[in-house]
């Protein structure tokens, strides 16, 4: 299992840092108290969950024992990071103050600046545990791509939808990425292959010989593989990609099948036939 732990002053960003980790994939809790870190672990490996994010404040009892419990994790072969999050008091004061939120530590009667500072003193030991970012002057997107980048993920939260569609039924609404097939070798004007789908092996075979066809693949996987993750660093969730032929049987449907096939290694990726799910219908 891997286990991320959140952990920092309010109003540093904890809660971006644990949305990007859900939207990636994690499974996560906040709020931990640090005396159930051990028993919350096991429970989570015990229902086969391989990536956790747990956030923990400086309102958890018990932090002294975060080191302790850290190294108990890895000794049972639990993959941890610890993501510590910070800000100067001038920018977590104007933060507060734009948000009209309640500091944590404001209920032991303690002045705004007062609660930070004791925050900061509470959870001083638990900095020193893993890595680092002062947000004092990032937006929220920059500090999104930092954490992306700093902990590997990304792809996992985009969707990327390969959609086949039939010129004769009109473009897609819900697509980003219209790209047309007509210009290909057209398998309908075979009479043995008329009847079938891009789905079917003569039409793959038929259409696997035509070079043309190949380019066109190779052309649209580089423009994907280039600027997809420049979509995911701009926080999409999902990217439709709508590919057109006249009937929406043959080319569009062999060129989703062949696209959804290369990049499924790395991204989360879904396949639909709009033309073919309308006969099914039928």
């Amino acid at each position: 299992m891997q286990l991320i732990l959140v952990s920092g002053l309010s109003g540093s960003g904890k809660s971006i840092a644990l949305n990007v980790l859900e939207d990636s994939g994690y499974y996560c809790v906040d709020n931990l108290p640090a005396t159930l870190l051990l028993q919350v672990a096991d429970l989570l490996a015990a229902d086969r969950l391989e990536r956790v994010a747990l956030s923990i404040d400086a309102r958890t009892a018990a932090l002294s024992t975060l080191p302790e419990h850290l190294a108990t994790l890895r000794k049972r072969g639990v993959e941890c990071r610890v993501l510590y999050l910070e800000a100067s008091p001038a920018t977590l004061l104007r933060r507060f103050s734009e948000t009209r939120r309640r500091h944590p530590l404001a209920a032991e009667g303690l002045t705004l600046s007062e609660a930070i500072e004791r925050e900061r003193t509470l959870l001083a030991s638990v900095a020193a545990l893993g890595q680092r970012i002062d947000t004092s002057d990032l937006q929220p997107r920059v500090l999104q791509n930092w954490i992306r980048d700093l902990l590997g993920v990304g792809a996992e939260s985009l969707s990327l939808l390969f959609e086949s569609f039939s010129y004769k039924d009109g473009v897609p609404l819900d697509a980003d990425w219209v790209l047309d097939a007509r210009m290909l070798a057209n398998p309908h004007y075979d009479p043995q292959l008329r009847p079938l789908t891009g789905r079917d092996a003569p039409v793959i075979d038929y259409l696997a010989r035509e070079p043309a066809v190949g380019r066109w693949l190779e052309d649209v996987r580089s423009l994907l593989e280039r600027w997809l993750p420049e979509i995911v660093r701009e926080n999409r969730s999902s990217v439709t990609v709508a590919i057109g032929c006249t009937g929406g049987r043959h080319r569009s449907v062999y060129l989703a099948e062949r696209l959804a096939a290369a990049f499924r290694p790395h991204w989360r990726v879904l396949v639909r036939h709009r033309h073919l799910a309308t006969e099914d219908a039928r």
